[in-house]
């Protein structure tokens, strides 16, 4: 297990809920934008076999580095070349990708031809209306955009209380985010690429807005109990949406 945030482990556990259910043995997981590779070593791990790829050479190079599981590769390929191999996958995963895309839709719309007829797409993307996209990411990206004093302070201050520019997931050089999906805007991305999503699910609520984030990042028992508060909150509460796609038949 590499992740450390209670959250992501949510995630992931999520992710590996469905592939039991879903995957006849010996298939192979598709992990789409799979950056550093952490859930493809972690699916690994359980005993799946699984094929990442990112378009990213940074973080393929980092992900076969950490990398020591033979059910596990990963390659600098894009999904639209996979398409022109052919190969159906029963199980695609695409997690915290969709939200740093400018046209999500056309991924969506490769990915549909990767999948199989009764396979499933596994989506995790942030909450758009969520806390942490309220309340720190959108004011974020807007003193990048400025660059101005307040964010050269920002960065001052963030870099004193052990904050970096990347993530567990990837060490990929732009993770700026340009899409900021609620459940009815990706629900209806999902339909206008011939999906229906058949499962929702929810992450954290607000361990990962500063200033709760300096103390739940030291504490773990605060991160698992705003996880288990986000179950009773409603869908417009939580810091990011897990779900499952299939196909329109």
């Amino acid at each position: 297990m590499e992740y450390n945030r209670i959250a992501d482990i949510k995630r992931l556990n999520f992710i590996i809920d469905i592939l039991n259910k879903q995957l006849p043995k010996g298939a192979v997981v598709l992990d789409v934008g799979c950056g550093n590779g952490v859930i493809s070593r972690s699916l690994g791990a359980k005993g799946f076999n699984v094929y990442g790829i990112d378009v990213s050479e940074k973080t393929i190079e980092k992900a076969r580095q950490l990398n020591t599981l033979p059910n596990v590769k990963f390659d600098v390929i894009s999904a639209e070349q996979l398409v022109a191999e052919g190969k159906k996958y029963n199980a695609v995963i695409c997690s915290e990708v969709l939200e740093h895309l400018n046209q999500p839709g056309g991924l969506l719309q490769v990915l549909h031809q990767s999948i199989a007829d009764d396979g499933v797409l596994i989506v995790t993307v942030p909450n758009g209306n969520g806390p942490r996209e309220l309340l720190v990411t959108r004011p974020v990206i807007s003193m990048q955009k400025k660059n101005n004093f307040l964010w050269k302070m920002v960065q001052k201050i963030k870099k004193i209380l052990g904050y970096s520019g990347s993530t567990a997931q990837s060490d990929a050089s732009d993770l700026t985010h340009v899409q900021f999906f609620t459940k009815k805007s990706l629900t209806a991305l999902a339909n206008e690429n011939q999906f229906k999503i058949i499962q929702y699910g929810k992450t954290n609520f607000i361990e990962d807005v500063f200033p709760f984030s300096f103390f739940t990042k030291k504490f773990p028992v605060l991160q698992k109990m705003d996880c288990a508060i986000a179950e009773y909150l409603p869908y417009g509460c939580t810091g990011g949406f897990v779900t499952v796609w299939q196909k329109k038949k």
